[in-house]
């Protein structure tokens, strides 16, 4: 086992809707960075074999009864970590495209101060098209009204300081959730550091639909413009 240096004060949270087929390899990778005790799996009402996988494998995991969507799975893990006295909160997704190995990066730079965000190579050959327009799109909104530049703000693969967590509150349940996170972390004067981190597109199924999600992007913008 090539476990990092955590001491508790990091809880590694996976969101997980229908995920059964990864579920297996990507616990045991994640094992061999981060003990079982801190790491966290939320069943998002998944239709397929999710929470009989994470039964099986004995993982510490929440189940919500029916589908609330990415932004409440998230919002159900910070609550399980925040009652233990967790320092930061790590996020990554369940479909393999974060690389667990990438751990360590993250890790390295938490001092329960800054946002540390996990940023992709915006790189066409690798990235499909309507993924890297939607993500520039928001990214460079983003950064104008955090005044920092933010380069992946669609980024799931990410660590969170807990005191963040205690001094907002988050609205959104969808994958909108990641862009309020960031508005909010910007107007709460909270330091946004980056890490580089793989980008990984392989035929993992995507949840997201990204013209729908723009449509819920511009929502968060008319709140932070009337609100």
């Amino acid at each position: 086992m090539n476990e990092v240096c955590n001491d508790g004060a990091v809880l590694i949270l996976v969101p997980a809707y229908n995920a059964a087929r990864h579920l297996e390899e990507l616990v045991a990778r994640i094992r061999r960075i981060v003990p079982d005790r801190h790491s966290l799996y939320v069943n998002d009402g998944s239709t397929d074999e999710t929470l009989d996988v994470l039964r099986r494998l004995g993982v510490n995991y929440l189940s919500l009864p029916e589908n609330q969507g990415k932004g409440a799975a998230l919002k159900a893990g910070f609550d399980y970590a925040l009652a233990r006295g967790y320092r930061s909160v790590l996020t990554l997704d369940a479909d393999l495209q974060h690389l667990p190995e990438e751990i360590a990066g993250f890790l390295r730079g938490d001092d329960g101060n800054h946002l540390i965000l996990g940023v992709r190579a915006m790189d066409l050959k690798v990235m499909p098209l309507a993924r890297w327009l939607t993500n520039n799109l928001t990214s460079l909104i983003i950064s104008i009204f955090s005044c920092r530049r933010i380069r992946d703000s669609q980024s799931g693969y990410r660590l969170i300081p807990a005191e963040l967590l205690k001094s907002v509150q988050f609205r959104s349940v969808s994958y909108d959730f990641e862009s309020e996170m960031l508005f909010k972390a910007g107007a709460a004067g909270c330091r946004i550091a980056e890490v580089p981190i793989t980008t990984v597109y392989d035929d993992s199924q995507s949840y997201i639909h990204p013209w729908r999600e723009t449509g819920r992007f511009i929502r968060q913008i008319w709140r932070r413009l009337w609100y």
